[in-house]
């Protein structure tokens, strides 16, 4: 029996690539760079400004110093915060699911290693996930996923076995954490996946190739 869904946010529930995209050019033309076009950008939507910076420098990023890093972070997060929401939406379905969930008494929640600041910036513009009741970020626990401790956390606040939760995301960090963390988990193929990515060796309970997938996986027709 399924009482809980718990949800990954960049790539499972918003589509954000077009925004940290556009950060992640800014940065690189402001350092002499040239841009990158959004489909080499988008695999790489869910891995945070390091993995975005590791991709628009390559190894100038990974061999910088620490204060150098730094500083194309801090450039990249008042990028992204200067010009967030442009462009993100919720996927398509996102909506229809929630309501679906909140009719059949099943519970909600989000956990993202996105920082709480950015998060709280982002649902501003979606109310229908801002009311969720279990909201876990990156920076509201010592460690973030793959650790399984958050997405537990969630479920505690819901007060829900973790046994009786899908955990859903679109990275391998995600399945990890969600496998760890004792709970069915669903691999959201229409997030931010690579060609390199190997996802038969995440193990994921179950794939979905949209949101509303999800209703098949907690009672299959």
């Amino acid at each position: 029996m399924v009482a809980a869904v718990l949800f990954d946010l960049d790539g499972t529930l918003l589509d954000t690539a077009p925004d940290l995209g556009a950060a992640l050019n800014v940065v690189l033309q402001a350092n002499g760079r040239q841009p990158l076009a959004d489909e080499k950008m988008r695999p790489y939507a869910s891995h945070g400004s390091t993995g975005l910076l590791t991709l628009g420098f390559g190894q100038d990023f990974s061999h910088a110093s620490d204060a150098e890093k730094n500083r194309l972070r801090k450039q990249f997060l008042a990028a992204y915060e200067a010009n967030i929401c442009q462009e993100t939406c919720l996927f398509q379905g996102v909506s229809e699911l929630l309501q679906t969930l909140a009719q059949r008494k099943i519970a909600a929640g989000i956990v993202t290693n996105k920082p709480t600041h950015y998060t709280q910036l982002v649902l501003r513009y979606f109310p229908e996930l801002a009311q969720l009741p279990s909201i876990v970020c990156g920076d509201t626990l010592s460690v973030n996923k793959p650790n399984p401790a958050p997405i537990r956390h969630a479920a505690d606040l819901l007060q829900v076995a973790y046994q009786h939760c899908l955990y859903v995301g679109d990275a391998e960090r995600d399945i990890v954490a969600g496998r760890n963390a004792g709970m069915t988990t669903v691999l959201a193929e229409y997030g931010y996946l690579a060609e390199h990515d190997q996802t038969a060796t995440w193990f994921a309970d179950h794939s979905i190739a949209t949101p509303l997938d999800i209703l098949q996986v907690i009672a299959p027709q």
